[in-house]
């Protein structure tokens, strides 16, 4: 597709943002614009083609991306609309992940929005502990969210206006002891066979084959992937940290077929706009795969990661090397995996079974 062809324009149609796509009616060039996005639409009372203003599209029109944090900035009062826009800046000097972006300003516009016309630069810690302690007895925020929260206001106090001694005197909520939830062999097999769709199969395949999280998996790029090394680079993984994974041999040649099927273009996994496949979609698949194998078990897509590392422990993988595999930064993380090792299990002996 020749983008020099069309123009676009950013707009609203139906209460919905999109992307008007403006070019001089040739019969040929409507063609190609179909070809490339199938889900192109025309509108009679615009007389005009447009699409869904998404990031992927945008990356694909070659369009500047919207900064995120647009929406919660109209709903901030204006006292505090300048902290708001300092605050986003700093996580973009920073160069935090456009998620933990996405999470911080969503968790720091909740306090702004409470606080209204009270300037957020004036807020002491005996204020800031009354805020916390509204979110755990009023909205019931749990422990995890409650640490995304702290974190997302302390990056405010320390980072952006530089009051490093305000938290000293704040607790944390204490993190709960939980065990990563697991498939056994036989139930991720079931799985994979009740895939029929083989982008959506080697999708879930490598998911579990490589360990990988799904944000890895989507974002992996056809030269990301060694078939003569037998090797998988992720690239700025959580942490923004590299690594090699070894790649299946079982799976060459169905990649080998779905390339041939599918000719995506950069990534493995393409969205029907282009760029990467989403997550949300991809965790939607293993649902309903899971429903589809009958596999009656309350567990996501991650749990596939989780099965992972488990199995590789119970067939002798040294832990520092299944550490390097998933990216962990620390060694206690990997260890969890022990707790729930069935071949740790099987040596400890009951003092019951000697009597």
């Amino acid at each position: 597709m020749n983008l020099t062809n069309y123009d676009f324009k950013l707009g609203v149609h139906k209460n919905k943002n999109v992307i008007w796509i403006v070019f001089d009616y040739n019969k040929q060039i409507q063609t190609e614009l179909q070809k490339q996005f199938p889900s192109s639409k025309y509108s009679a009372t615009n007389k005009c083609w447009y699409l869904p203003d998404l990031p992927a599209i945008r990356k694909t029109l070659k369009m500047q991306q919207e900064l995120p944090g647009k929406k919660l900035l109209n709903n901030i009062h204006h006292i505090n609309q300048q902290a708001f826009i300092d605050y986003r800046n700093q996580l973009q000097i920073k160069s935090y992940s456009i998620n933990t972006q996405r999470m911080y300003l969503s968790e720091f516009a909740e306090l702004l929005y409470l606080i209204n016309d009270y300037p957020v630069q004036d807020l002491n810690p005996k204020r800031l502990k009354d805020y916390f302690l509204y979110c755990v007895q009023h909205l019931k925020m749990k422990e995890r969210k409650m640490n995304g929260k702290i974190n997302a206001v302390k990056f405010y106090f320390e980072q952006v206006i530089h009051r490093p001694k305000m938290f000293f005197d704040i607790p944390r909520p204490k993190k709960p002891s939980t065990l990563p939830k697991l498939l056994s062999k036989y139930e991720i097999k079931r799985i994979i066979n009740a895939t029929t769709n083989l982008k959506h199969k080697i999708a879930i395949k490598l998911c579990y084959g490589m360990g990988l999280r799904v944000s890895e998996v989507v974002n992996i790029k056809l030269h990301h992937i060694n078939s003569s090394r037998m090797v998988v680079h992720i690239v700025g993984a959580k942490g923004k940290k590299d690594r090699y994974v070894p790649l299946p041999s079982t799976i060459l040649n169905e990649l080998r077929t779905y390339y041939t099927i599918y000719k995506p273009n950069e990534y493995l996994f393409e969205g029907q706009y282009g760029g990467s496949y989403s997550k949300s979609s991809l965790q939607q698949i293993f649902k309903k795969a899971l429903r589809k194998a009958g596999v009656n078990k309350k567990i996501g897509i991650h749990g596939l990661r989780h099965s992972y590392a488990t199995h590789l422990l119970e067939s002798g993988a040294d832990l520092r090397f299944i550490q390097e595999l998933l990216g962990h930064h620390s060694i206690k993380t990997t260890q969890l995996y022990t707790k729930v090792s069935q071949g740790h299990m099987r040596k400890i002996k009951s003092p019951l079974d000697s009597l």
